[in-house]
């Protein structure tokens, strides 16, 4: 906005109170224009987000698919046919992406209808509305698994890895023996870690979930990190001083060893060989790999981490991995 243009809306504003109105109820009424609305509603949350590239993912999906067909409308005026003109393009093409959209959409006029800006029902919600319209999502995703090693391939691979050298050696074969996902390794720092308990404790703050997850750490993977440094250390230090390395540094090292298969992987390749070969309790496993219960009543009732039945869950595939190194 030009100074001149902020000028007169102040005047007409002024002109407004001096009248008995109200400029801010004043703009309540006009609601806006869908792009608008989205923005303040990814303002308002841009602080609660964990991960900064979030909001940006926000903006970019609505820009690129909602806004060039609703991003002009006035927020109270958007209804099914103008959500379905949305999503119906990229529904069956790019399920994943297409319900993500509709989510967004749906967060925006739940928005302007929490500040009073919209009235009625939310065109995009799901559930008894656009699933009477739309086919299922799980019936037109395409489900990719992360591409994982055989479990009993894993002692051969690991006597492998643990043949070299260099840092993202050290982080890979850390991130299988834990179990844990490539962020939340390639971000541990000494101070995470207690050397005498043999506990590592991931904050909230680098778990998917935005709990605190405490790991129990094997000889094997003590031996992998080694002599502790100063608490804000990083464990497993990038090229550039005080950065980690690149989840691409870890892909790197899978590729120079021929192995066609993802880091993330190795959680699958985990839990097939605790699911196929371990006489360990579900629930014992999934907490090992921090999964959060979907059945909420029994989520209800697992107040505990499982702690010490996961010390023996990640002993025993430690060994496993370990019997031909």
């Amino acid at each position: 906005m030009t100074l001149s243009a902020a000028r007169e809306k102040a005047l007409e504003a002024r002109r407004l109170i001096r009248d008995g109105g109200d400029p801010v109820a004043a703009k309540r009424r006009s609601a806006g224009r869908f792009r608008e609305v989205a923005a303040e509603l990814i303002a308002s949350k841009r602080d609660g987000w964990r991960n900064a590239k979030h909001a940006a993912q926000w903006s970019a999906t609505l820009d690129t698919y909602a806004y060039p067909k609703i991003g002009g409308i006035d927020v109270r005026a958007v209804g099914v046919e103008d959500v379905l003109s949305v999503l119906k393009p990229i529904w069956s093409a790019k399920p994943e992406t297409a319900s993500r959209v509709r989510q967004r959409i749906e967060a925006v006029l739940d928005y302007a209808t929490a500040t009073g800006l919209r009235e009625g029902d939310n065109p995009a919600r799901w559930r008894g509305h656009l699933d009477h319209l739309l086919p299922k999502p799980s019936k037109v995703r395409a489900v990719e698994h992360h591409a994982a090693l055989d479990w009993r391939r894993i002692s051969e691979f690991m006597k492998r890895l643990t043949a070299r050298e260099g840092t993202a050696a050290r982080a890979l074969g850390f991130a299988i023996l834990t179990a844990a996902r490539s962020g939340e390794v390639r971000g541990v720092r000494w101070g995470e870690v207690d050397i005498a308990a043999k506990v590592w404790t991931v904050p909230g703050s680098r778990m998917k979930a935005g709990v605190e997850h405490r790991v129990p750490l094997t000889d094997g993977a003590l031996a992998i990190i080694g002599e502790p440094g100063e608490a804000n250390d990083l464990v497993f230090p990038g090229e550039r001083a005080g950065k980690p390395l690149s989840d691409m540094s870890l892909t790197a090292v899978l590729r120079r060893m021929g192995e066609n298969v993802t880091v993330h992987g190795f959680r699958s390749t985990f839990r097939d060989w605790a699911g196929e070969v371990s006489s360990f309790p579900r629930e014992v496993i999934e907490a090992a790999l921090a999964h959060r219960l979907k059945d909420k009543a029994e989520a209800a009732y697992a107040r505990g981490d499982l702690f010490d039945k996961r010390r023996a869950l990640m002993t025993a595939w430690s060994e496993t991995a370990a019997a031909s190194a």
